[in-house]
């Protein structure tokens, strides 16, 4: 794995963060959390879209965020466990874990004009 798709790792971590932020902040430190995160996470996605397949990149940042949102929720919030839920999310992953292992590494280079 290179330091690009390391960076779409982190950005789902960091997503994980903002979007419960969205869910549960309810003051100023909470709020700076949340949009601290927000920044990260899109910062390092961005990023990464510049030398990886944009598609690809979004896909995993997107697959990632939301099973870790889901077991957040289970294991921290109370969210009720659900067996059709946790199939999903692993068909989810499933499909992230294909699609990254489909795509080339081969970095593309930027042509300026």
């Amino acid at each position: 794995m290179n330091r690009h798709w390391g960076k779409v790792f982190i950005a789902a971590f960091f997503e994980i963060f903002w979007v419960i932020g969205l869910k549960h902040a309810d003051g100023f430190w909470s709020w700076t959390g949340t949009i601290i995160s927000i920044m990260i996470s899109f910062y390092l996605m961005i990023m990464a879209g510049r030398k990886l397949p944009v598609g690809t990149v979004y896909a995993v940042f997107v697959g990632l965020g939301t099973t870790g949102t889901v077991f957040s929720d289970i294991v921290f919030f109370g969210q009720p466990f659900k067996a059709a839920q946790i199939l999903l999310i692993l068909m989810l992953l499933t499909g992230v874990i294909g699609l990254k292992l489909v795509t080339k590494e081969g970095i593309k280079e930027r042509v300026e004009s």
